[in-house]
């Protein structure tokens, strides 16, 4: 006869459960089937797409350059394209370090900053890219809310113990 792993106990009635994150689904909480595997899978997808859109900004900078309107013209569109790509980094980080409901100021507008988030897709990716070296992107915030209504949980759990029909009343 061979012997079967134990099965794990089932979860309480009422206990919170993890929120799932793309491509990684609840696995990053006990970082557990494949985490690393996909953890690699996202580096390397961020950073050969970085690649790609970088490739594809560096065809239209040429394409302006040829157009020989001056070395004035051509600077200011590589300092447009790097600032994009900074502010969309930075804002990028702090949605997956803190999460999109503490963002402040610009890093809130979509709409108005549409075109500066589309020009700055490298950057975007590039925080991807090294986030996803240290933690699933956007684990940091999960991690927290769940953990916070796991401890929640577990204090309404243990609230009174004895006999909760002894209960004094005033």
């Amino acid at each position: 006869m061979s012997e079967q792993p134990p099965t794990p106990a089932p979860e309480p009635v009422g206990a919170p459960e993890p929120e799932p994150i793309r491509w990684f689904g609840t696995s990053w909480v006990h970082r557990d089937n494949g985490y690393w595997l996909r953890r690699v899978a996202v580096s390397a997808g961020a950073l050969v797409t970085a690649a790609a859109a970088a490739f594809v900004l560096r065809l239209g900078v040429e394409g302006v350059a040829l157009s020989a309107q001056g070395g004035f013209l051509n600077t200011l569109l590589v300092l447009a394209v790097a600032i994009c790509s900074l502010m969309a980094a930075l804002r990028t980080w702090k949605v997956l370090a803190e999460g999109r409901d503490r963002l402040t100021g610009w890093m809130t507008e979509d709409r108005s900053l549409g075109a500066v988030w589309i020009i700055g897709g490298v950057g975007t990716l590039l925080a991807y890219f090294v986030r996803s070296l240290t933690e699933a992107p956007g684990e940091a915030v999960r991690r927290a809310a769940y953990e916070q209504a796991v401890a929640q949980y577990e204090k309404r759990r243990a609230g009174r113990s004895g006999r909760p029909g002894a209960k004094r009343k005033r």
